[in-house]
């Protein structure tokens, strides 16, 4: 009995020598066949306990495995290997007719029949109108996104209840509307309904509509103050920001320069609202008009528009400005109390 424990004691290490890793049967007796004593038959069940098993969790074993389950795509073993069926081949057979009446053959092509072969799948965007489309896809996995990659695949994003659509310019992504919004990101009232007093000595975020008139909304949004601009709840949706100076400037940049980029930034007289410009950048910046700082009277609705930026200019902020007379984008430092346009460009 001594001598078969210390056969045992050497053994087991010995039989683990080489696998991966050993099994643990929790339930497993050592005097397998049950006589009360640990013979050779019972080194054999140790043997069986360690020989297989593992069907395929996998610590390989399965004699010493080389697959078992899994594997695939399209690497195989069990399978189940190529699966997709794509067009191989389209067979057509030729014919012809006669026409006595007008004596002449027709000569003529029918498909009789279409052979497909069966290949890996391969997961991605199969749409090949999507920005992200895969041409090596041949399963679509729902990824495809239709608006350029400069907004992450969006082509609009919702806020406030308003679905505003977004244009890639430069590397950029910025509103194609104005802001309409009346209220902050995390849903707090921007005040609005200001009298002209109340507006030129407001000290903290105001918004308004041109000439308080309901029917100017949705085509030119609301003019803002620059303290609701510059408020840490933020006027545009997450993801999104007001453009800092750096950024207009960016945009100007991309569409050829200050000096001619506000024709492409205008939308064209076929458009609504109409102006005079190409819109050829997609921004389609309308004439929003302006609320004046120091008496709170609104001006230029259909001929000028101001945008605020996101920096301060000392005790003023900078802005941008579009004008029916010229091509030119105007860069200006303006008293925080006018009300101007806001455009929101992604973070």
């Amino acid at each position: 009995m001594r001598l078969v424990r210390c056969f045992l004691t050497w053994a087991i290490p010995q039989l683990l020598t080489g696998v991966a890793v050993a099994q643990y049967v929790p339930t497993w007796d050592p005097d397998a066949d049950g006589d009360n004593f640990i013979t050779v038959n019972d080194l054999l069940a140790v043997l069986s306990v360690f020989e297989e098993g593992d069907s395929d969790d996998d610590g390989i074993f399965d004699s010493q495995d080389s697959c078992v389950g899994t594997v695939d795509a399209c690497g195989v073993c069990a399978g189940p290997g190529p699966t997709v069926p794509v067009l191989d081949q389209i067979i057509f057979v030729t014919d012809s007719v006669y026409q006595p009446a007008v004596g002449t053959w027709y000569v003529f092509s029918y498909a009789v029949d279409t052979l497909y072969t069966y290949v890996c799948p391969v997961e991605g965007c199969t749409e090949v109108a999507a920005w992200n489309f895969n041409p090596a896809a041949n399963v679509n996995d729902g990824s495809c996104t239709w608006g350029p990659p400069e907004c992450g695949g969006q082509s609009s994003v919702t806020f406030d209840d308003y679905t505003y659509p977004l244009v890639a310019i430069g590397s950029q992504c910025w509103f194609k509307e104005n802001l309409r919004s009346d209220a902050y990101r995390n849903g707090d009232a921007i005040p609005g309904n200001l009298s002209n007093t109340q507006w030129s000595n407001a000290s903290q975020g105001a918004q308004t509509v041109y000439n308080s008139d309901g029917s100017n909304l949705a085509n030119y949004g609301r003019l803002y103050n620059w303290h609701a601009v510059n408020d840490a709840r933020g006027l545009c949706p997450t993801g999104f920001h007001v453009p800092s100076d750096a950024e207009w400037t960016a945009l100007e940049l991309a569409l050829g320069g200050s000096a001619t980029a506000g024709h492409a930034l205008k939308s064209t007289s076929l458009e609504v609202p109409p102006w005079n410009g190409t819109n050829t950048s997609g921004f389609k910046g309308v004439p929003a008009g302006y609320r004046f700082s120091s008496n709170g009277l609104y001006y230029d609705l259909g001929s000028y528009s101001y945008f605020w930026s996101a920096s301060s200019g000392g005790t003023s902020a900078w802005g941008r400005g579009l004008a029916t007379i010229n091509t030119l984008v105007y860069r200006t430092s303006f008293n925080v109390r006018y009300g101007f346009a806001v455009r929101c460009v992604r973070d």
